[in-house]
């Protein structure tokens, strides 16, 4: 499945939780087959590691703060040209398939 928003892509969260709503980030990673996105900065998650030793290292205990995987619904890409949310249409022409901005019209690749 070919999703509209890709890795590098700045993005603001449109639903969700409280604190996070309404935030812009970068987008880490891409799960297309889950239809989800990783976002630096947002979705904040704690994790209670043990100590474990595998291959002669050792993995420090501690917790350990990541960032969670969001749906791709609850986010929505922002415009490099007119720094708003804005959704995604496709423009195909000769040189191939881009993606453009559907206020401004303007190129997203």
């Amino acid at each position: 499945m070919n999703t509209k928003i890709r890795k590098g892509d700045t993005v603001e969260i449109i639903s969700g939780r409280f604190e996070d709503k309404g935030k812009r980030g970068e987008v880490i990673n891409v799960i297309p087959k889950n239809k989800r996105v990783v976002v630096q900065g947002i979705n904040i998650r704690t994790k209670h590691q043990q100590q474990v030793q595998t291959q002669g290292r050792t993995i420090n205990p501690g917790r350990i703060k990541f960032e969670g995987p969001l749906d791709i619904s609850n986010v929505m890409l922002v415009c490099p040209k007119c720094n708003q949310p804005t959704r995604v249409g496709v423009q195909r022409d000769q040189a191939g398939a881009h993606r453009v901005c559907k206020k401004c019209q303007a190129m997203i690749d």
